[in-house]
């Protein structure tokens, strides 16, 4: 197609769409002439988008018919209209989208805990280090469990689920910096790896695992999306691509901000099982089996849902309509 050609045949026409679209009164010819004329449009776009990509003119075009569908549709959908989207194409492609840097992280969260909780254990001055031995004899024994138990289930499920909320958005919402997600996931690293090596070293390991992995399973792959979420959104800022930085940025911004909203209800769940089945005096098989059910759900949305909607192109972004059309720029 002959981009130069078809800007000239239809010059006048889109002059046309735009002064009906700037009108402020339009009769009802007038109305359905720009119904007639957005379909054309449209058509016009589909055409230049296929054939050149990314161009001034689509952009233009592009512009003309953001502004007539406002005009034509007035206010947008009511909110609870738009949930179903949200859930079923909006977050789950959001979430497929920092799969491989969740897995990065996860991997690099093992290494470090590892480490830190073989070092420890392996060595008597490091242990001795972090406390008085009556100190750690007692945490092992008795307040590494109290700390689950001490509290109602209800208002402690409800404190661990906010605490884990609010470190998830701060590392997606801070993400920007780089520093933010890395320094939240080594911490976190620190502190496992470091509880761990305390409770092996006075043959507690076995309570260890028990208590940790029912709700740790969901909760720790949510601050790992996080992290992923948030050192993306870094990414973005640093190697644009073909974008400026602001507008790679923003795209990368509101689509992975929608993985702070949905990690919030990953997060009530595992705050469920860490308030409600991590204290119970259950088989450790029962409480295990239903953290990994937990887990199992998350990922089946992450992945499979996601996967789905990724293939039918969505991205976790808002529309063109919601997001605003891009600036121009000369090219």
């Amino acid at each position: 197609m002959d981009l130069d050609a078809l800007t000239a045949a239809r010059r006048d026409e889109w002059a046309r769409l735009d002064e009906l679209g700037r009108r402020k009164r339009l009769s009802g010819p007038d109305v359905d002439e720009l119904v007639t004329r957005y379909r054309a449009a449209s058509a016009d776009l589909a055409d230049i988008k296929t054939s050149a990509g990314r161009t001034p003119e689509g952009d233009y075009v592009s512009i003309l018919l953001a502004r007539t569908r406002l005009r034509l549709t007035g206010v947008r959908d009511n909110v609870l209209r738009q949930l179903p989207r949200f859930f079923v194409l909006q977050l789950p492609a959001a979430l497929y989208r920092v799969r491989w840097s969740t897995l990065a992280v996860t991997l690099g969260f093992l290494v470090v805990a590892t480490l830190v909780a073989l070092w420890i254990s392996g060595d008597p001055a490091a242990v001795a280090a972090l406390g008085d031995r009556s100190q750690l004899q007692n945490y092992a024994d008795e307040q590494f469990v109290s700390y689950y138990r001490e509290n109602p289930n209800a208002i402690f499920a409800g404190s661990v689920w906010t605490n884990n909320a609010w470190i998830a958005a701060q590392c997606v919402l801070f993400g920007v910096t780089g520093i933010w997600p890395l320094m939240v996931i080594m911490q976190n690293a620190v502190g496992v790896g470091t509880s761990a090596a305390i409770m092996f070293s006075f043959d507690r390991g076995d309570l260890f695992f028990q208590f940790i992995l029912p709700h740790g399973l969901l909760e720790l792959t949510a601050i790992f999306v996080a992290g992923g979420a948030g050192l993306q959104i870094f990414w973005a800022w640093v190697a644009p691509g073909r974008r400026t930085r602001a507008e790679a940025l923003a795209a990368a911004g509101r689509s992975l901000a929608t993985v702070a909203v949905g990690l919030v209800f990953a997060l009530a769940l595992s705050g469920l099982v860490e308030g409600f089945v991590t204290p119970r005096e259950w088989p450790w098989q029962i409480k295990i089996t239903i953290g990994a059910l937990a887990l199992g759900i998350f990922l089946f949305y992450m992945l499979v849902v996601g996967r789905r909607a990724a293939r039918v192109g969505e991205t976790g972004d808002l529309t063109e309509y919601e997001a605003g059309t891009p600036t121009l720029t000369a090219g």
